[in-house]
């Protein structure tokens, strides 16, 4: 399914071309007959190799993110044990006045920067998270665009009038495409065409999916 892809559902129609459609016999005519292809744009989206180049790059960003806050978290630890060391020497009588007078300073100190680090690690949260669906989103436009400019270019050489996307689904969740009788596919044309100049490390990334795949299957 796409959601694997960005966490976001693609868009559910693509049609190209323009067909106009009037009452006159010229319209009627046998030559006026629209030429119609269709592409299924869920396979295309998912099997293009850039839509895996950015589900990579999301997985690194994503691993450095993590590493950046486990650090943060280790510095929230260590400046909570030593609050606590603080804290629990206020009240040790065996002390001068004056020394749990300096611990009590040291204490209002170390929760300062607990603080502090509380409100740089929610920061960070909710800046990095913005970062990561900016990306997915300009990654996603990306994709789409030459997905779509490559479909033009299909369906010009074709001379199709109407390119119908066959993984569309309507708001119920019902295909869009409900009845097919033949028409030209090019989904696969398009994928292979797409996929010309895949760099060959993404090619083991599918060979991969593909042992994950059979396993699951066998499970």
């Amino acid at each position: 399914m796409m959601k694997r892809h960005f966490g976001y559902q693609i868009i559910l129609g693509l049609a190209l071309g323009l067909f106009t459609y009037t009452h006159t016999p010229m319209a009627r005519a046998a030559d006026a007959q629209p030429k119609i292809a269709t592409t299924n744009l869920r396979k295309i989206f998912e099997g293009y190799f850039k839509t895996k180049q950015a589900d990579l790059q999301l997985k690194e960003r994503g691993a450095e993110a993590e590493k950046v806050l486990k650090g943060m978290l280790d510095d929230y630890q260590k400046a909570s044990d030593e609050y606590k060391t603080f804290s629990a020497g206020l009240a040790d009588q065996a002390v001068s006045a004056e020394e749990r007078d300096k611990r009590k300073k040291s204490a209002e100190a170390k929760l300062s920067e607990l603080q502090e680090i509380e409100r740089s690690v929610k920061q960070y949260r909710a800046d990095n998270l913005q970062r990561l669906e900016d990306q997915k989103k300009r990654m996603r436009e990306n994709v789409l665009r030459d997905i779509r400019e490559k479909i033009t270019i299909k369906a010009k050489a074709g001379a199709f009038n109407l390119v119908l996307d066959s993984s569309a689904e309507t708001i119920n969740q019902t295909d869009v495409v409900l009845f097919n009788n033949g028409l030209t596919d090019l989904t696969e044309e398009i994928i292979s065409e797409l996929n010309a100049n895949a760099p060959p490390n993404l090619s083991g990334i599918e060979k991969d999916e593909k042992k994950d795949g059979k396993k699951g299957e066998k499970k």
